[in-house]
């Protein structure tokens, strides 16, 4: 049978330079809690921070198709017509019934998005030029 862990200790002991301990007395007393709650929600959001970095690297990379497919899927017609001020503009021309994915990305960068959004949004501007290059050649 494995052994029983006994459960964390809920005092623990913390050394803190006194001159972070008295920026963090007189932020608890800005805040009105007790400096054991302050430290305990700092601790808290720091950790949240970190797992959530960490998250993100776990998380697959962004590649031009998976950009293509969810602007494309934006296109799909529905059952119900566009609400209004909810219509194409004039002028906007869809190529064989699909969403222009070239114009909605162009548009993507200036919405802050991120870099790693950004980055795939150049590889799809790269492969869409390469598809031009190869469709004008055969021409």
């Amino acid at each position: 049978m494995p052994a029983i862990r006994k459960p964390a200790a809920s005092k623990f002991l913390l050394r803190l330079m006194s001159s972070l301990r008295r920026d963090a007395e007189k932020l608890s007393v800005k805040e009105g809690v007790s400096l054991n709650q302050f430290i305990n929600v700092a601790v808290a959001e720091k950790l949240a921070h970190l797992q959530h970095e960490e998250r993100l690297q776990r998380r697959p990379k962004i590649t031009a198709p998976m950009i293509a497919k969810a602007l494309g899927s934006r296109d799909r017609p529905t059952n119900h017509p566009p609400e209004e001020g909810d219509r194409l503009p004039k002028g906007y021309e869809a190529k064989d019934g699909t969403v222009e994915v070239e114009k909605a990305i162009t548009a993507a960068p200036q919405r802050g998005t991120s870099k790693l959004t950004q980055r795939g949004t150049q590889e799809y501007r790269r492969e869409q030029k390469k598809k031009r290059a190869r469709e004008n050649s055969r021409a």
